[in-house]
């Protein structure tokens, strides 16, 4: 493998969300996808083709091949801990899709596995190293809304069985609203308050059942293994608190909303779903302004606009450079261990104590640059 210039990458898993990852990684100077592999190796040829990437296989093919050294892991929730050590096995670096696993046993495995072979693993999301919710981190840490108290967040709406052609993966253990989507705002929040402490949640499974509702398999029928619509409560280690949906079993379509409230006015985060968005902020109103439009001051939002794939990129340069990389094995796990911890809120009915910890996690650099050739 190469000490120096750009760095290596390989995918196992060429599905929906390879598209994203592709578009970016193919036009970031500091990597070079090498290889594509899927079970499906025609879909690896295709999309291959598509982004010319020079080769395509099986999973196989993506370990053992001499220029990766780092694995862009895009298989399905179960499947991912068991390809991140694979991996590691092969000597490879990996990035992994979000949740680093579905249970905390496995995840934790993964991290000792590779900090025995001197492997770094890195997490999805990375969205919260783009512009907006950097933006947002740098006004709190400019003293913009005071000392920041307390979150509320919302994802809601009817579910991915609208959209997804194999929704089924979404439905079943270690996904539904709070393990697919639950990760970009437990993650934001992490980033914003430190690390989760306790979490109290109950949550609800609309319908036992629910048919795919397009592409070739419309109309057929799957079993929902997961609650489809989780609240939760989270204290975090600072003293600050939060409170959260995440549904999908809502017609009313509420995504992205976040809203930090500190001693002094409530910033407004944009979706963590996505890497940029409007930061604004609106301060304390008097009495006669109850119940009229808020008025908010506009955050000027800096930073590089890319997408995903941001974290593997500085993942990348952080194995050049022998350096901490952001989106961590270490912060996928706390997110991983706070999920499971809320569904067992909802399971017990009681309140859970978060065992993990994470580090305070820095600020990217305002002149980081994705599209700068810097190895």
């Amino acid at each position: 493998m190469a000490a120096s210039g750009p760095v290596g990458v390989g995918f196992i898993g060429t599905g929906m969300i390879s598209d994203t990852y592709l578009e970016n990684l193919t036009s970031f100077p500091d990597v070079r996808v090498v290889i594509l592999g899927d079970l499906d190796q025609q879909r690896a040829q295709a999309q291959a083709e598509k982004y010319d990437v020079p080769q395509w296989g099986s999973s196989d093919d993506v370990l053992t091949h001499p220029d990766v050294e780092i694995i862009v892991n895009l298989t399905i929730p179960a499947a991912h801990a068991e390809v991140a050590s694979r991996a590691i096995t092969a000597g490879k670096h990996v990035w992994s899709e979000k949740p680093i696993s579905v249970d905390r046993a496995s995840g934790r495995a993964l991290l000792e596995q590779a900090e025995a072979a001197g492997l770094l693993v890195g997490v999805a999301p990375d969205t919260v190293l783009g512009p907006g919710v950097q933006t947002a981190r740098r006004a709190i840490a400019n003293g913009d809304i005071g000392e920041p108290l307390s979150a509320q967040t919302v994802m809601q709406y009817p579910g991915p069985d609208i959209f997804h052609p194999n929704p089924e993966f979404l439905f079943a253990k270690g996904a539904g609203p709070l393990f697919d989507i639950g990760p970009y705002y437990i993650t934001t929040l992490v980033h914003i308050f430190g690390p989760v402490a306790t979490v109290a949640a109950v949550g609800s499974r609309g319908r036992a059942s629910r048919t795919v509702q397009v592409g070739e398999r419309l109309g057929t029928e799957f079993a929902v293994e997961v609650p489809t619509h989780v609240s939760c409560i989270a204290q975090f280690e600072g003293g600050g608190v939060s409170q959260s949906v995440f549904s999908f079993q809502s017609p009313l379509v509420t995504m992205g909303m976040v809203e930090i409230t500190g001693t002094e006015g409530t910033l407004i985060v944009p979706d963590p779903n996505a890497f940029t968005g409007e930061v604004k902020i609106t301060r304390a109103v008097e009495l006669a302004a109850i119940g009229q439009d808020p008025k908010w001051e506009l955050v000027p939002v800096t930073g590089a606009l890319a997408g995903r794939g941001m974290g593997v990129l500085d993942m990348a340069r952080s194995i050049r450079a022998n350096t901490r990389h952001l989106a961590s094995g270490e912060l996928g796990y706390h997110v991983l261990d706070t999920l499971v911890s809320i569904d067992e809120a909802i399971e017990s009915r009681s309140t859970i104590e978060v065992a993990s910890t994470v580090e305070a996690i820095p600020l990217l650099s305002e002149e980081w640059d994705p599209f700068e050739a810097t190895l």
